[in-house]
């Protein structure tokens, strides 16, 4: 059996079509262009072909099992800003080339992929405004609750009155974003690429497929633990307000 070292990018991508995400993440042509090794690829656009290779090697990698609710609300915060919310930062516009090219190419036969690229386009404008209300006005706030429990001081009532407000905005868009996926992953036939599609089209349905999956992960994070227990440490706060 070949290691990966003497495979060629065409052949890693047609063993395990997640590796495209890390090509198409570097610039690295896998469909056309993908019949030369990893690292004459590298070469040509001056990559470090040992971190390459790294992130092929990890693309497998079964996520730990944590025990979430178990985490300090800060510990937790901080997890899902770098985890979740870095990956759906780096995913999108990876996504969004994608699926504007399988459009543009596959459209005028699979009509389908024309309103997965629609359905992608909104929820990737609605995930980015989301993202940024959450590290801008949600997640400091219950960081700034966390500090006055800490030093026993009295806080400030918020300018949304309560942090429920805030959070039922929140849980609305992450239904939003459910909703959207239930469609596309309709449209996909629970993103099965059809018979003798490219390499593209391949990647593009299992991308869409792993989002989905961390999306799962993030809402439920944020709506089964992190919500609940914010508005029970705002309670704790109710009479102190000045």
């Amino acid at each position: 059996m070949l290691t990966i070292e003497h495979k060629t990018v065409a052949q890693v991508v047609a063993e395990n079509i997640k590796t495209a995400h890390v090509f198409k993440k570097h610039g690295i042509d896998f469909c056309c262009g993908g019949g030369v090794s990893i690292e004459k690829a590298c070469n040509k656009k001056d990559l470090d072909y040992q971190q390459i290779k790294s992130e092929l090697l990890e693309v497998d990698k079964v996520p730990k099992a944590y025990d979430y609710n178990s985490w300090h609300l800060d510990f937790l915060i901080d997890h899902i800003v770098n985890i979740h919310h870095s990956y759906v930062k780096e995913s999108i516009p990876l996504l969004l080339q994608y699926s504007n090219r399988v459009a543009h190419v596959h459209g005028h036969h699979y009509a389908q992929v024309v309103q997965i690229n629609t359905l992608f386009t909104e929820v990737a404008n609605e995930l980015g405004a989301h993202l940024e209300k959450e590290e801008l006005i949600l997640f400091p706030y219950i960081k700034k609750l966390l500090q006055f429990e800490k030093e026993g001081a009295k806080p400030t009532a918020p300018p949304f009155s309560t942090v429920n407000n805030p959070i039922k905005m929140m849980e609305t868009e992450h239904e939003s974003a459910g909703d959207i996926f239930k469609v596309i992953a309709q449209l996909s036939n629970n993103y099965t690429p059809p018979g003798g599609a490219c390499n593209t089209f391949k990647a593009l349905y299992a991308k869409l497929d792993e989002f989905e999956q961390d999306l799962h992960r993030h809402i439920h994070l944020e709506n089964n633990i992190l919500h609940p227990k914010a508005i029970q440490l705002e309670k704790s706060f109710e009479s102190l307000y000045i």
